[in-house]
């Protein structure tokens, strides 16, 4: 999938995500990166903590489980939609750039990228009780907006919906909150941390969240774009609901 590699640009308005992922670069993470099998990457259910009385259904392996993080983009079996911003979009799943950092595929201003959501390939299943992580663009190349553009409207109680395309199954998700970080705040290992669940920024596959609940992660560049990149982080936190 060429055409949904980054590419350089000396003043464009790509949106570079580039957040640096932490786990990647602490001792022990090699594992992560020779490709061994994801948590992430297969059915989680029978890794699920439950509520009392309630089973929630998870969808099953949306990769190879062999695929590594250093390897390119691939279609994920997955829509993400949200209903309160027309939102209706494709799901890639991405690993990690040469540069330890999030891969947020690029293309012409025509590419269909720009309206596709990335869910990283080192965060939970969605729907799984951990943290799922999807990302997204603000704009194209000519300025126009991207699949997250408006992401900044949505408020607490505002439904996400991440649909299994195989077998019809919605999972639902609630908005608890959004919060904007600079980037030096989104390198921190405890904003990191919120940002990411439980495992990955401590060098492992994602792991059960402490709260026992099932939590989705919205994020994508605000601010000013200044030195090829905007200049904070919009992050918007959500939980399962259905």
């Amino acid at each position: 999938m060429a055409s949904m590699r980054p590419r350089a640009s000396a003043r464009s308005r790509f949106v570079m995500l580039s957040l640096v992922v932490v786990a990647l670069l602490v001792a022990g993470a090699a594992t992560l990166l020779r490709g061994k099998a994801s948590p992430g990457l297969l059915s989680t259910a029978a890794a699920e903590r439950p509520k009392p009385g309630t089973v929630l259904a998870v969808p099953a392996a949306l990769a190879d489980g062999g695929l590594g993080l250093r390897a390119g983009p691939v279609a994920v079996p997955l829509q993400l939609r949200i209903p309160t911003l027309s939102v209706n979009a494709a799901v890639v799943g991405v690993g990690i750039t040469p540069t330890n950092v999030m891969d947020a595929p690029m293309g012409p201003a025509q590419d269909p990228v720009w309206q596709q959501a990335f869910w990283y390939r080192g965060s939970a299943v969605p729907g799984a009780l951990s943290t799922a992580l999807i990302a997204g663009h603000i704009d194209d190349p000519r300025g126009r907006p991207a699949v997250f553009a408006h992401i900044d409207r949505l408020r607490p109680g505002d439904l996400i919906v991440v649909h299994d395309t195989r077998s019809g199954l919605d999972v639902r998700f609630s908005v608890t909150d959004s919060k904007t970080y600079s980037l030096a705040q989104a390198s921190d290992p405890t904003v990191l941390a919120q940002i990411y669940g439980a495992g990955p920024v401590a060098g492992a596959w994602p792991q059960p969240s402490a709260d026992g609940l099932s939590h989705l992660t919205l994020i994508t560049c605000a601010g000013t774009f200044r030195n090829g990149t905007h200049d904070h982080r919009l992050v918007v936190y959500a939980t399962r609901v259905a």
